[in-house]
């Protein structure tokens, strides 16, 4: 009996689910949870000491890879001057100054400790600018578990096949309209029907929560025109986006102006940060300068921002983000033949550090066309990349991530891999 295996019956007593967020329970896959002792660079070995290539990156934040030496230093002298505090320090100032400088639209920051955390201020910013109560989300889009995204919710919400929560009442949900994500026509319709009563959109620029789906040309520059016709507020979530697609986030790759900015994941370089940021005359309605009040004990926790430092200071170094997106290129492009050799219906997607994987060949763009992938090849391919070493997201609805420390070994050690697996696949069709 393997010590994973011991790990999860142990965990599932006391535990609900044996995990503490839905998708770690590998119910989209099949299969028990890796339990993880370790990582360094691009892999991480499970309790039964096997080493795994990782493209899970703890969900995103990990783009220097596990453990960079600079990053663990920032945390230990943080650490030991102390771990919490609950009152200013000057690297709150530090990281909020870094986040201005990289995204213009963003005038002040509000820390808080997840994305979940920041989509939900955010909203409560956006109603309260605006005097209105409606907010538009995206089919297959993830914002956090707020009541108020939990409809129609991707990733996790997808996975366990639950696209609606119990436990949300009707009244909060009927303010919630939910448009299709690159389908222009949706959002128009939602407008013309309810404009006066719309606070804002929602929207992840990059979808990353229903696989990786890239924006359309032009989508999201046509959000920002009917949100500026309507009055109400355009909320970029860039949870995942930030600083993972560009060094200014989706925003910067796509030209964008949003009104509000949701981040987490890496400014946080691992530990729990979040963060919503704007202009200084809305973002000045939060408390104590204005009547919107959020707090949080553990919000700008110095540890973890001293981590966000470190890493963002990383990220300035001359192409970066060019040698991640080479990378990036080189793993899907290297799959897309591989399948193609073994005549197996797939593609992929990928912007800056993310990817995507489908098990369907025409492009995907839509809600419903993440939908017409195959589940089940991806549940197989899944267990045979395990088998070989490679750890990929648990879910047929989670995006892929790339990090610095993935050297050309890791790529052609998981393309090889990957030929061996299509082959299976394709002997069992």
């Amino acid at each position: 009996m393997s010590r994973n295996h011991e790990a999860f019956t142990r965990a599932q007593k006391v535990l609900v689910g044996g995990v503490n967020s839905p998708v770690r329970a590998f119910k989209g896959v099949g299969g028990e949870p890796l339990f993880l002792r370790r990582g360094l660079g691009a892999h991480v070995w499970d309790i039964d000491e096997r080493r795994y290539i990782d493209y899970v990156g703890a969900w995103g934040p990990l783009i220097l890879g596990h453990a960079p030496p600079a990053v663990v230093k920032a945390v230990q002298d943080a650490a030991a001057s102390g771990l919490a505090f609950g009152a200013p320090s000057e690297a709150e100032t530090a990281l909020a100054e870094q986040v201005c400088a990289c995204m213009p639209q963003i005038e002040q920051v509000r820390f808080v400790s997840s994305g979940t955390e920041a989509t939900m201020t955010a909203l409560r910013l956006a109603r309260a600018a605006t005097g209105r109560d409606k907010v538009v989300k995206f089919e297959g889009g993830y914002h956090g578990h707020p009541d108020a995204f939990l409809v129609k919710a991707g990733s996790g919400a997808l996975t366990l096949g639950v696209p609606t929560s119990p436990g949300v009442p009707a009244s909060v949900a009927a303010h919630t309209l939910v448009a299709s994500y690159n389908e222009p026509a949706s959002v128009e319709g939602l407008f013309r029907e309810q404009g006066a009563d719309i606070a804002a959109v929602i929207v992840e620029p990059v979808a990353g929560n229903m696989n990786c789906v890239p924006p359309a040309p032009g989508f999201l520059a046509h959000l920002r025109r009917l949100c500026d016709e309507h009055g109400a507020l355009l909320i970029l979530d860039e949870v995942m986006t930030g600083f993972r697609v560009a060094r200014g986030g989706a925003q910067a790759l796509y030209g964008i102006r949003p009104d509000l900015t949701t981040l987490g994941k890496i400014i946080g370089g691992g530990l729990p940060v979040g963060a919503v940021g704007g202009p200084r005359k809305l973002m000045q309605r939060l408390s104590p300068e204005g009547p919107v009040f959020q707090a949080g004990t553990n919000s700008g926790n110095p540890v973890a921002m001293s981590a966000g430092l470190a890493t963002l200071a990383a990220l300035s170094t001359e192409g970066f983000y060019p040698a991640l997106e080479g990378k990036v290129r080189r793993l899907t492009t290297g799959l897309e033949e591989a399948a193609r050799r073994h005549r197996v219906l797939f593609s992929t997607t990928a912007v800056g550090g993310m990817f995507g994987l489908f098990f369907r060949a025409a492009p995907i763009s839509t809600y419903a066309d993440v939908m017409q992938s195959s589940v089940p090849q991806f549940q197989a391919f899944h267990r045979l990349m395990l088998d070989e070493g490679v750890y990929l997201a648990p879910s047929a609805f989670e995006a892929g991530f790339v990090s610095a420390a993935h050297g050309e070994e890791d790529i052609a050690q998981t393309l090889a891999a990957a030929d061996r697996a299509f082959a299976r696949l394709s002997r069992a069709a």
